[in-house]
């Protein structure tokens, strides 16, 4: 499954040259041509999802077993002191590439990168509000 006007859908078919860190049959992992950090990557499926709601659950473990596996690899061959896993889904949530992608950011102390959101202060009752919308 590809979509013609997807540029990672043309990436994993070889239209457009990428760095590739490893690849199966289901996902290739790729170096982001534009970085956060060194050794910055991301995980795509090879069939095209736009987001991680459209992505079958079971892909969805499968990303996150290839992760783990990618973080392990990384850290020992990268020496990093940590790392960040970021899935934004919509453009609200900053995606600006609508086929389902996992950046894998490696964190070294001091690197500058910021991943940060604004921590909000709501009131126990908003709280509260929010759990009953979420379970009822």
């Amino acid at each position: 499954m590809r979509q013609d006007d997807c540029i990672f859908c043309k990436i994993i078919a070889g239209e457009i040259p990428s760095q590739a860190i490893y690849e199966d049959e289901e996902f290739k992992v790729i170096l982001d041509v534009a970085p956060a950090t060194k050794g910055h990557a991301l995980i795509l499926p090879k069939n095209h999802y736009a987001n991680l709601y459209e992505l079958p659950e079971e892909k969805a473990t499968d990303v996150m077993k290839l992760a783990k596996k990618m973080m392990k690899v990384m850290t020992d061959k990268l020496h990093c002191d940590g790392f960040n896993l970021v899935q934004n889904n919509g453009e609200a949530a900053g995606q600006t590439v609508f086929h389902f992608h996992m950046h894998l950011v490696p964190r070294y102390k001091n690197d500058g990168e910021i991943l940060k959101y604004i921590a909000q202060n709501p009131s126990q009752k908003e709280l509260e509000e929010i759990k009953k919308a979420i379970t009822e």
